[in-house]
């Protein structure tokens, strides 16, 4: 037996004992660390992505849209999805096929704590954040099937794994990601330079959103009080009037070039109120909306 044929046929045994144990879950949450999920009907949600996750399909297929382009994994495939990101989840299952999967999420904490660990003499520097906020990884790879297949038993007894286990399976799972791309070092250690996330980047890409302050602060990689200071060194305006600034324009362009209707802009940029943006919108140009 070839080697191709062999390791095919493990990772398809390891699947169907994954099905297996995993008849009677619904959900099972293992310190919003580890999370497996079992449906039988076709399901969606929007789903924001707090924190860089490994997302492993068992069985089903899942159809992940972000900003309008859909990626779909099949079953034995694996995604890396980066934290600062909101996206689209369609779950979908049938008679012979439900919907079956593991996640693994890497907290704030860890990743600060496992970043000292490593030798900086190994760490590559050169490494670049990728603009995108999914990645499939190569499937058939023994490290990610282990990493998998060794929760199965704590769902298998419907047990969830102590701290010290769940630390275990976060270093394993860093090290699938750091071993399959060095850029990968850039986006799950976005904390540190030289990679911490760039603010108005981040905020160019993501004002029309409902975020805090406090939100912003943890999509990039900075407490608080750090972008705040942060922030102050690149504008002269407070975040929330940069924000502003930011959608009045975008509004002022599709409106102007005839994309979108008034209402339409208002709410495709992140206002939630007509009249208030008609309000700061002739504030600021010295006409309403409606003129142009």
């Amino acid at each position: 037996m070839s080697f191709t044929t062999d390791n095919n046929r493990r990772n398809s045994l390891f699947l169907q004992k994954i099905e297996i144990d995993m008849e009677q879950l619904n959900v099972f949450d293992c310190s919003n660390v580890l999370i497996a999920s079992f449906f039988t009907d076709d399901r969606g949600c929007a789903h924001e992505n707090r924190e860089h996750t490994l997302i492993y399909l068992c069985s089903g297929e899942l159809e992940i849209e972000e900003r309008g382009k859909k990626t779909i994994l099949h079953p034995g495939e694996c995604a890396f999805m980066r934290r600062d990101n909101r996206m689209w989840l369609q779950k979908r299952a049938d008679e012979e096929h439900p919907y079956r999967s593991v996640v693994l999420k890497f907290t704030k904490p860890f990743l600060r704590e496992f970043y000292q660990t490593l030798d900086r003499k190994e760490i590559p520097m050169e490494s670049k954040r990728e603009k995108v906020s999914l990645r499939v990884l190569p499937n058939n790879r023994p490290d990610i099937r282990s990493l998998f297949e060794s929760v199965v038993p704590y769902f298998d007894a419907g047990v969830k794994p102590s701290d010290d286990v769940l630390k275990l399976k976060m270093i394993e799972g860093a090290y699938v990601l750091l071993n399959t791309d060095k850029n990968l070092y850039a986006s799950l250690f976005d904390f540190v330079d030289p990679w911490k996330i760039d603010i108005i980047d981040y905020l160019n890409d993501n004002y029309m959103y409902d975020l805090s302050m406090e939100e912003i602060a943890s999509y990039t990689g900075r407490s608080l009080a750090t972008f705040k200071r942060d922030f102050a060194k690149v504008s002269d305006l407070t975040p929330q009037k940069w924000i502003i600034k930011r959608r009045l324009e975008a509004a002022h362009e599709l409106i102007k070039s005839g994309k979108k209707r008034v209402t339409e802009a208002c709410f495709d940029v992140g206002f939630k109120n007509l009249s208030h943006f008609s309000k700061v919108y002739k504030e600021t140009y010295g006409y309403a909306p409606s003129m142009i």
